[in-house]
């Protein structure tokens, strides 16, 4: 499939006011959610490492498109990053867990619901994409695809800025 735009990571600071208007999403405690192997995930338990998490679709075509780099960054160790998908408008769960099998999705899905959006914050379109620091805070957001090689590029850009 062909990609319409080329897209980048953007930080935080572009969503700025959108951010101060949804600012009780995404407290400091953080998220907890549950996948569909019934494994309990929750910021505070990823301290230390990045953490993407990641809205889609199985119909979605960019969402689709970025799977592949999904997993090859949960995969890479170096990274020091979990990714967390979070399946939104799915007819049941089965279709979802056939559908990451399907696709050899082995990070964590997770099946979205409202509960699940207020924790993490707004879904403007699909995907939806959000990075938090090791600290546990929210650095940065995109709305629309994402890459292995934009993620990568940022991570590496903060961590350089702090060991500095």
């Amino acid at each position: 499939m062909q990609t319409l735009q080329r897209v980048r990571f953007y930080p935080m600071w572009l969503a700025g006011l959108l951010l101060m208007l949804t600012a009780t999403w995404a407290q400091a405690e953080g998220f907890r959610l549950t996948d569909t192997d019934g494994k309990a995930h929750s910021l505070a338990a990823y301290k230390g490492k990045w953490v993407l998490v990641n809205f889609w679709a199985t119909w979605c075509p960019p969402c689709l498109d970025e799977i592949p780099d999904l997993i090859a960054l949960h995969d890479n160790k170096k990274n020091n990053l979990v990714v967390i998908g979070i399946a939104m408008d799915y007819r049941n769960p089965k279709q979802v867990t056939d559908f990451a099998d399907s696709m050899l999705i082995d990070y964590p899905i997770v099946l979205g619901n409202a509960q699940v959006v207020n924790q993490i914050g707004p879904v403007e379109g699909l995907p939806t994409t959000y990075l938090y620091n090791p600290d546990g805070k929210m650095v940065a957001q995109q709305v629309g695809g994402v890459t292995r090689e934009a993620v990568e590029g940022y991570i590496t850009s903060k961590s350089s800025r702090a060991k500095k």
